[in-house]
């Protein structure tokens, strides 16, 4: 197997959460790039910190971070001098624009945006929900979620409900089969709790393809035919229109992009 072609490294400490969010959210505007993340967070030490900039030297990749104590805010520039390497502060500028701006002073304690409060329990209160309720298992918490995603098999479905679950948003999803009937508890629901999620099938196609390939499977099998993926968009369609649901085209959407289109429906 190929080596990765990019290697980046991101450091923190606190989670570093929010560093690899920035990451991700970059990555999906490339196609076809071979990359290997590594996190580590809670990173509180100057010896810490020079060891992964080292590895990152070695593998010619750049560091992404989110530093606050100035020590090793410091320490990490030094060290990206003396190594040539690149790093990315990916929470200075703001945190410089707020002091410009506003005459103020950052706390500079690491953690503060993972404190345990009642924002943190509601997060991972709906994590459990969304991750229990996957792929339609407990067709009775539809009734007890904040979002259902309705859509066809390889419609992101599940990464975009553990998106959201992480904004705190119990999500249930639910897969949408021509010879199975939909559940009632979909029509004692209200249309705007229910997004509707669509593909052009041709995108579909591929994708369902790649699937097959990586499982080792015959990809001349109906699962993807462009003829039942036209067959199941149609069926989908049909009940989105019957639920009266919104309904969201993901074609060559990221996931971050879906997310934002559906929180300005709900």
């Amino acid at each position: 197997m190929d080596e990765p072609s990019h290697f980046i490294t991101i450091c923190s400490d606190s989670l570093g959460d929010t560093a690899e969010a920035v990451v991700q959210a970059v990555l999906h505007q490339f196609e076809n790039q071979r990359v290997t993340i590594k996190r580590y967070g809670n990173v509180r030490h100057e010896d810490e910190l020079r060891k992964l900039l080292e590895e990152a030297a070695k593998h010619n990749g750049f560091v992404a971070y989110t530093l606050v104590q100035p020590e090793l805010r410091e320490t990490i520039r030094e060290e990206a001098v003396r190594l040539d390497l690149r790093i990315v502060d990916i929470m200075g500028p703001m945190m410089q624009a707020f002091i410009d701006t506003f005459n103020d002073e950052p706390r500079q304690r690491p953690g503060l945006l993972h404190q345990l409060d009642e924002n943190y329990f509601r997060r991972i209160e709906a994590i459990e929900f969304t991750v229990a309720s996957d792929d339609g298992r407990d067709l009775g918490a539809m009734l007890k979620a904040d979002i259902v995603l309705l859509g066809m098999s390889r419609t992101s479905k599940t990464p975009l409900g553990i998106f959201l679950a992480h904004r705190g948003k119990k999500v249930v999803n639910y897969p949408i089969v021509p010879e199975i009937s939909p559940p009632g508890q979909l029509f004692k629901l209200p249309p705007q709790r229910m997004i509707g999620l669509t593909m052009e099938p041709e995108h579909m196609l591929k994708i369902r393809s790649e699937r097959l390939k990586v499982l080792g499977l015959p990809v001349d099998s109906q699962y993807a035919s462009l003829k039942r993926i036209k067959e199941e968009i149609k069926y989908a369609e049909a009940l989105f229109e019957r639920l009266g649901c919104p309904v969201i085209d993901i074609t060559d959407k990221a996931i971050e992009e879906t997310a934002g289109l559906i929180m300005g429906y709900i």
